[in-house]
């Protein structure tokens, strides 16, 4: 087995530890995720600087990236660009997988695709003083108990107007992550649901930065709507009842919220 391969295999059975042990996993079913039918989630963020480099990237996810990882059975996988939130011009994108070595073992089967190495040559070939990106972040996710899969909104295959909204809640500490985490099983779900939000995905991260944390994903047409469904999410009775329960307000259970507002390329499968 290739050095590459095995740290990547390596990776996955890490992950699957991870779980065993993360809020939304419960204890000791990291292993047994799969066949619960739970996601897992790689979501990448790349920071280009303004000029080619946006072209060349974009050529990239849709020419190379996104067939690519669908030959090997990763979708839908959503490609977004930032509207409003800091380092623009910068791309999401996310990829989900009842698989987490699927996930952290696709480059390497990539590097095998020569449909991928022809299609995405510009992007992987792009010499050091003309780099195609600044810097690449990635984490990787284990979907909630009570959404364990990616839900795709109706917009996208009817290709009508659509943006998102991307939000990472951080914790000071591990219990106040899963007391959080909770919150969102224990009625937060439907109270979007309500509000009028199409809810995408809800991600426990095992592998990032600044953990503990959590993301989600919810979608609506336009910033009129998301603004009209905020209103109705923080005046709904369901929330505010779930919000003042002791048991998620003994102490402050969130400690810093970052939100980005996406709009999906054309090409998006999300």
């Amino acid at each position: 087995m290739k050095r590459r391969q095995f740290l990547g295999s390596s990776l996955a059975v890490s992950a699957l530890a991870a779980g065993a042990s993360s809020g939304s996993a419960g204890a000791g079913q990291g292993a047994s995720n799969a066949a619960k039918g739970r996601e897992y989630y790689e979501l990448r963020r790349y920071q280009l600087q303004s000029g080619p480099q946006r072209k060349i990237a974009d050529a990239y996810f849709r020419d190379a990236l996104v067939p690519g990882f669908n030959r090997l059975g990763i979708s839908p996988i959503g490609v977004f660009t930032v509207d409003i939130g800091p380092e623009s011009p910068t791309f999401y994108v996310l990829m989900p997988s009842t698989s987490v070595e699927t996930l952290v073992t696709a480059e390497f089967r990539l590097e095998q695709d020569a449909e991928f190495l022809k299609a995405g040559a510009p992007f992987l070939n792009a010499p050091a003083k003309e780099p195609a990106y600044v810097r690449l972040e990635s984490s990787l996710m284990l979907a909630f108990e009570g959404m364990p899969k990616l839900k795709v909104p109706p917009a996208t295959a009817e290709h009508r107007a659509r943006m998102f909204e991307l939000r990472t809640y951080e914790s000071p500490t591990d219990q106040d992550h899963k007391r959080k985490v909770e919150m969102f099983n224990s009625g937060e779900f439907d109270v979007f649901d309500k509000a009028g939000f199409r809810q995408v995905f809800y991600g426990d991260t095992i592998i990032g930065s600044r953990l503990p944390n959590l993301t989600y994903m919810v979608g609506f047409e336009d910033l009129a709507e998301r603004t009209k469904n905020w209103k109705a999410f923080g005046s709904s009775p369901d929330w505010k009842k779930l919000s003042s329960m002791a048991r998620y307000t003994f102490e402050d259970i969130v400690s810093s919220i970052t939100n980005v507002i996406l709009s999906p390329t054309v090409y998006s499968q999300i």
